[in-house]
């Protein structure tokens, strides 16, 4: 397996400019995944890896192998799609091997690729079905089968789980999560949903148009994310942002509240005429008996077994709870929720970028 790296990348579509000056380095046996909305170039990114694209600017290497200019097939890497791309004719055996077959490789090497590819994604009792006759997991697995015997420097996987229900998906993420450390691979995967870039990705790199926002583990993401636009894109459900003011320690909201912050949250001498503090629901506690406190009027109670998602609005803010599952609210109803200090995130409204934290 290898690194790969994007130096200085760019990619335009005649004068649209999708990526511009995108810089990356993937390490060997890495698991990254890209992730962002539809349209922030994550797609384009991973065409550019795979050849499918010609980058306009900028380097692209395997290791120390430039890949900018090869094509496809001289990569070696492989990619799996969203939509399968089985050929319906074809079984599943002759599908995982028609790669090999094409390219003159010995029957011997492709019958030994085959089970071994069989054996690691459990399609042995398959092998002599048609596409049309598996379920979706099934042939998801056929498609990473096909990418499987071909010895890949690196793989890439464009949304590969999209077309899955949600239970298939849970045991999708689980399985290719547990092919990538049993076969120590390097992948680049990209999705759009935040959850499945969090439970899979050694790294998560945020995407917004075209450009890199910020990439780091997930935990880091979740709990340190640099600026508005990751802290709302990273949490299900996403975190809650109040409009207001800084000024001598002292947030001050739009809605009229008023408390502290505690030293560890912002720097000393931090003031921002235009703030924005963000709380996740789960930070939210359904007794305000602390300093910071908010009033909420309910408009919808979302039961969800083990909690409850309380969603209504903070003045003029949309405003969402998670509160345990026994608190009896109900819409219209209006609630006093204190906001856990220690869990408080504090951005420039004008840069959104996360204001300096203390010591």
């Amino acid at each position: 397996m290898t690194q790969v790296t994007l130096e200085n990348v760019s990619k335009s579509f005649n004068e649209t400019v999708v990526i511009s000056d995108f810089n990356l380095a993937i390490e060997n046996k890495e698991f990254v995944v890209l992730v962002g909305p539809s349209g922030c170039g994550k797609t384009t990114t991973l065409r550019m890896i795979a050849g499918l694209e010609q980058a306009s600017g900028g380097v692209i290497r395997f290791g120390e192998r430039d890949v900018t200019g090869l094509r496809p097939g001289k990569r070696n890497c492989a990619m799996v799609f969203q939509n399968y791309a089985l050929y319906p004719h074809m079984t599943v055996a002759q599908n995982i091997t028609y790669g090999m077959r094409v390219r003159g490789a010995p029957e011997a090497e492709v019958k030994e690729a085959l089970a071994n590819a069989a054996r690691i994604l459990d399609l042995e009792p398959y092998l002599d079905r048609l596409p049309k006759k598996l379920s979706g997991g099934q042939r998801q697995r056929v498609a990473i089968g096909r990418a499987l015997v071909r010895k890949p420097d690196v793989y890439l996987f464009d949304e590969p789980l999209s077309n899955l229900d949600a239970k298939l998906r849970i045991e999708m993420r689980v399985e290719i999560r547990d092919l990538h450390r049993r076969l120590g691979t390097t992948i680049v995967y990209v999705t759009h949903d935040q959850v499945e870039a969090m439970t899979m990705a050694d790294r998560v790199v945020v995407m917004n148009e075209g450009r890199i926002e910020q990439a780091a583990d997930p935990i880091t993401l979740y709990r340190e994310p640099a600026n508005l636009f990751v802290a709302g894109f990273i949490g299900a459900p996403s975190m809650n942002f109040l409009p207001g003011a800084i000024s001598q320690g002292t947030f001050t909201g739009a809605d009229g509240c008023s408390f502290p912050i505690p030293p560890q949250r912002l720097a000393s001498g931090t003031d921002c005429a235009k703030a924005v503090c963000g709380v996740r629901p789960e930070h939210i506690l359904a007794e305000a008996s602390g300093p910071a406190k908010v009033k909420q009027k309910v408009k919808v109670v979302e039961p969800l077994g083990p909690h409850t998602l309380q969603v209504g609005m903070v003045g003029d803010v949309q405003f969402t709870a998670q509160v345990p599952a026994a608190r009896k609210v109900s819409p219209d109803d209006v609630v006093e929720l204190g906001l856990d200090l220690d869990e408080l995130h504090f951005f420039d409204a004008a840069t959104g970028k996360v204001l300096p934290k203390g010591s």
